[in-house]
């Protein structure tokens, strides 16, 4: 079904020549035409993408400059508050604020519909395009509007995936879309791009979800495209819609790879004249003969409806062999979760739900930039079609992505059986990927057509003893799971006949209400605030010495985001940053957040230049361990901070707040064995927090410090091992490393963020 080639291969007029069989059997399959790894490089789809924006002479050191912006409504208040303390006059890129993620979160009174005004009145004054609440999910509007062939997107959600409109979008922390605000640039090495290679075609029934969870389940724990960049191409590419390739792009992002391009053909010009925008087509397509650093071969028509377990995307299995070994599987998830699990008096049973040898589920959701597209709404209601889901505990909501696909499905009457079949039709909205709608009650399983199912990401509370969860299936299945009224069945289980009238793109009902101010900035605008929305809090510089605490200690082999500041209705305090970080891994380490703000407090003494152990008998301890150590220590001058310590953080979403409320908090630090993805560190380093990586096996406790000499020093100089002092019960020398960095990353940290980086520049 799926094939991973390791050591890369060449595309010889579209057809496999591997590389596993060594460079001189290559060279004799192609003769005169050969040409080395590196030439054959320049002949990716990607390759030219990359270096059409690239604003360095250094092709491998890349510096670009995309040609739109995209943020939701739990990230551009953040954004625009940092860019205006950046010195932020106008917008010179055009830059698309939707409102798809709070619309619909009643936490916190007026907050939501303050942070929404606040955007409408910064589209104003800066020059942006604000499309109001329930219009549409972030990425669906930029597919039908923003996409181009060629273009690059860079977008404050990591689902930002329009590679099948010939479009290489990448999915970032708020602080890089500042730096393209500001006319500076995304700077990353050359990434390696991996070939996606489709041949056949679907069989009945089986959906873009299906074919994305087969690779995710393939790529996810090896790494094997992570940070990388994923090509689609092969004959089976013209075998799929381009909204079956939507659904399929969008989903790259859960095998944490850069980003996902796709070759280009007329159905993908046909998108775009049905959607008013012809001029932004052209035909891509690799050369003759391309290189790709790795390849997956996916035979389209074996592909199985299938199903991602708790609490992953990657956690896969295909319905049938889920059916057949059904309480094995269930009984590896479910010890597989308790690892996860801080609250080990909650309940926690998913054999519970199996009635005459089938999972029975409450709860089913269609939606998002994943699920709602138009043609995964329409085979879902052919399978409903006549039916019913029947009047028990099992439900099912539809979220079309955007007013347009509501509107076609509504005159063409797709929406009208899917209501007559017991569904509930809503308006565009991400809740149910993120945990701000549709919350299954304590101790349900629901499945859904969404981005993700990581750990409480549906709004479940474990710490007030509410535990609910979710699993990923396609459209399709979900459908046919409601026919049999709860009971977890694979589409290619019912007999339907799919029906999917043409599509209808009514461009009025964005003319009539989206707010376009590109190119129109009113400086005289006055920004709109409410009573939540504050500025972000003065950060310190980093100094020579520094002592940092150990705040948490996660030991599960990857952290989330999720984990890390959860979404869901908590994401409602996103522009009030003093009251976000108090939700700080409050659902993972509930001591965190004091932990972090008993140090914080002791340094804000020292800054104030009375005793930081006053009251801190711990800290007291350290500085006696330390003068008796290190004859020059001075505790006058050493910043105090703390640090985490993950196996593998980061993992998820792009929200830089799983960075910011650490900062908030005072951290200046984080500790791992690696981190899961690019975007993360990236976070990490634009608030002035050190990515830190131990390679030896240390055990870190919860209240541990650790002491560093003239870090500035190592930091600047990039030497390859910066020496720590871990202080517990001893003194242990321990060795790290920050990776490798670029100037401007150096300089950002050293500032204390990358507020304070632009303010220096401006002051120069």
């Amino acid at each position: 079904m799926i094939k991973l080639y390791n050591k890369g291969v060449y595309l010889v007029n579209n057809k496999i020549v591997s590389c596993e069989e060594g460079d001189k059997k290559v060279k004799s399959i192609l003769g005169k035409r050969y040409i080395n790894k590196e030439e054959a490089r320049k002949h990716t789809i990607a390759y030219s993408i990359l270096q059409n924006h690239n604003k360095s002479r250094d092709k491998k050191r890349l510096e670009i400059k995309f040609d739109a912006l995209t943020s939701h409504d739990i990230t551009y208040v953040g954004i625009i508050q940092t860019a205006r303390a950046s010195g932020l006059e106008k917008f010179l890129i055009p830059y698309v604020l939707t409102n798809c993620h709070n619309s619909l979160c009643a936490v916190g009174g007026t907050i939501n519909e303050d942070d929404h005004l606040f955007g409408l009145s910064a589209a104003k004054k800066y020059g942006a395009i604000y499309v109001p609440p329930h219009l549409a999910v972030i990425h669906q509007y930029m597919r039908e509007m923003m996409a181009g062939c060629g273009k690059m997107i860079l977008g404050s959600d990591s689902h930002t995936r329009y590679g099948a409109l010939g479009t290489l979008a990448i999915g970032e922390g708020g602080r890089e879309l500042v730096k393209q605000l500001l006319s500076q640039t995304y700077d990353i090495s050359y990434p390696e791009v991996i070939g996606i290679y489709l041949t056949g075609k679907p069989q009945k029934g089986i959906g873009p979800q299906d074919v994305a969870l087969s690779i995710i389940g393939k790529v996810f724990k090896n790494g094997f495209v992570k940070n990388k960049v994923m090509e689609f191409v092969g004959p089976g590419v013209e075998n799929l819609s381009v909204e079956y390739r939507n659904g399929i792009d969008v989903m790259t992002t859960e095998t944490t790879c850069l980003s996902s391009i796709w070759r280009t053909d007329s159905k993908v010009r046909d998108y775009f004249e049905l959607h008013g925008r012809k001029e932004d087509y052209k035909e891509m397509n690799p050369g003759d003969i391309a290189y790709y650093d790795g390849m997956i071969c996916a035979d389209l028509s074996e592909i199985k409806s299938m199903i991602a377990m708790p609490f992953h995307p990657s956690n896969v299995y295909t319905i049938e062999e889920f059916n057949a070994n059904l309480y094995d599987i269930l009984d590896k998830v479910e010890k597989d979760a308790w690892k996860r699990m801080s609250n080990k008096n909650l309940k926690f049973s998913l054999k519970e739900k199996v009635r005459n040898n089938r999972l029975y589920v409450e709860q089913g959701c269609i939606a998002g930039c994943a699920g709602g597209n138009y043609e995964n709404v329409c085979e879902a209601a052919s399978i409903l079609k006549g039916k019913s889901i029947g009047d028990d505990e099992f439900t099912l909501s539809v979220y079309p992505s955007s007013q347009p696909v509501y509107y076609s499905l509504s005159q063409n009457g797709i929406a009208a059986e899917l209501m007559q079949a017991g569904a509930i039709v809503k308006t565009a909205f991400c809740g149910p990927c993120f945990g701000g709608g549709d919350t299954p009650a304590n101790n349900s399983l629901s499945i859904r057509h969404t981005t993700r199912n990581f750990p409480n990401r549906e709004g479940s509370r474990p710490n007030e003893g509410q535990l609910s969860y979710v699993a990923l299936m396609d459209a399709r299945s979900i459908a046919a799971t409601a026919v049999n009224r709860g009971f977890v069945t694979a589409a290619t289980d019912i007999d339907a006949n799919y029906n999917i009238p043409k599509y209808y793109f009514n461009k009025a009902i964005y003319d009539n209400r989206v707010y376009n101010g590109v190119g129109k900035a009113n400086s005289g605008e006055a920004l709109r605030f409410g009573p939540n929305i504050k500025d972000w809090p003065e950060m310190e510089a980093i100094t020579d010495d520094v002592l940092l605490q150990v705040t948490s200690v996660l030991l599960d082999p990857v952290t989330t985001t999720d984990e890390l500041i959860p979404s869901g209705d908590t994401s409602s305090y996103r522009s009030n940053p003093y009251k976000l970080a108090e939700f700080t891994l409050f659902r993972k380490d509930p001591g965190y957040v004091g932990r972090s703000k008993k140090i914080q407090a002791a340094e804000k003494r020292r800054m104030e230049g009375l005793s930081p152990e006053e009251n801190n008998s711990e800290l007291k301890s350290v500085y006696e361990k330390l003068s008796a150590r290190f004859n020059d220590f001075n505790k006058e001058n050493t910043l105090l901070g703390s640090t985490i310590y993950a196996v593998k953080p980061g993992d998820g979403s792009a929200r830089e707040q799983a960075a910011s409320c650490q900062k908030v908090l005072g951290g200046f630090a984080n500790i791992s064995r690696e981190y899961a993805t690019k975007r993360y560190r990236s976070n990490l380093i634009n608030w002035g927090i050190l990515p830190f990586i131990i390679k030896e096996e240390t055990e870190f406790k919860c209240g541990d410090f650790i002491y560093f000499k003239d870090i500035t020093s190592s930091i600047r100089e990039r030497k390859p091992e910066i020496k720590g002092y871990l202080i517990g019960d001893g003194i242990k020398e321990i060795s790290l490393s920050v990776g490798r960095l670029t100037d401007n990353e150096i300089e950002i940290l050293l500032s204390g963020c990358l507020i304070n980086y632009n303010k220096n520049k401006m002051n120069k």
